[in-house]
């Protein structure tokens, strides 16, 4: 593993490496047990969109780790004024161990891997957002064990979130239906991975269909609907999509929420499904920081 730019780069045995070792840095700094092995070592966090956990994690995470992140902010980069991606790429390589980038096109994280001499790691795109599958996967893993043959609901937008809780849960051996309205499917090169699990996967208009006797249920803000003067408008697509009680009802008495947030509650998710998930999801943003490190760790160690 060179970059992390999707799950799709990733195998089975891959995602249990890294989980294993998340596990294991989770257990270290709990237990106040040092785990400085990225001493020395520095990233270059190039962020186009808005972050919160996902920043916060990969800065935190390489101070636990004993390196040095440095925060890009578009705006006050020559990547947001025009440079083109293949240039940054060669430049950061000669100044940092590794360079992590939160934009909206996959290409320019693809670009960006193409010509770096450093380990390149998707902090989120329109199309993927492996950091948040990792963490999610670590968070069921803590509490079911087992993922494999555990059925998996995704009800809402078929965004990012979607595609690699698609991909990421499938290579686990999960079983997963997604419901989304129409117009608002998964993007195509996930649909195309999971069209060799045809045991495993189903997608479907109807949130009932993925809410039924599933183990984990999964949804995420509606990122397709735009900006909030087009939410209005669109709004009608989603009715029904709103993972609420009755829902809830319909899924496996132990049944799991998960939601990447921020979390529009009323909208993706109801008050108070939110809150008797609270635990759980709020467990999942802790872990992120994990699998974050794990991921810096693997990457970034034999650099």
């Amino acid at each position: 593993m060179n970059h992390l730019l999707r799950m799709l780069d990733l195998g089975a045995d891959e995602i249990l490496e890294i989980l294993d070792t998340a596990d294991q840095l989770k257990y270290d700094q709990k237990h106040g047990i040092p785990h400085k092995l990225l001493a020395g070592k520095t990233i270059t966090m190039i962020f186009e969109k808005q972050s919160t956990r996902t920043r916060v994690a990969f800065e935190m995470g390489m101070y636990q780790l004993g390196g040095h992140a440095l925060f890009l902010q578009d705006s006050v980069s020559q990547i947001g004024r025009g440079e083109a991606a293949e240039d940054t790429a060669r430049v950061l390589s000669r100044y940092c161990d590794g360079i992590v980038i939160r934009t909206f096109d996959q290409q320019e994280a693809e670009q960006l891997a193409r010509y770096a001499t450093c380990p390149v790691i998707n902090a989120q795109t329109d199309d993927s957002h492996p950091m948040q599958t990792l963490a999610d996967l670590m968070t069921i893993r803590e509490r079911k064990v087992v993922l494999a043959g555990l059925r998996v609901g995704f009800i809402g937008d078929g965004f990012n979130v979607c595609n690699s809780t698609i991909v990421g849960c499938l290579k686990m051996g999960m079983i997963v239906t997604v419901a989304c309205p129409e117009g608002y499917a998964p993007h195509r090169e996930a649909l195309a991975f999971a069209v060799d699990y045809p045991q495993q996967f189903t997608l479907c208009h109807d949130p009932r269909q993925a809410a039924k006797d599933a183990d984990v249920l999964f949804t995420d803000v509606w990122t397709s609907m735009g900006k909030e003067s087009e939410r209005q408008a669109r709004r009608a697509a989603f009715a029904g999509f709103c993972l609420d009680a009755p829902l809830l009802e319909l899924a496996a008495p132990d049944c799991m929420v998960q939601h990447s947030l921020p979390a529009h509650k009323g909208e993706e998710i109801t008050a108070d499904v939110f809150e008797r998930h609270a635990e759980e999801i709020f467990d999942e943003t802790e872990n992120r920081l994990h699998v974050q490190k794990a991921v810096l760790s693997m990457l970034l160690r034999e650099k």
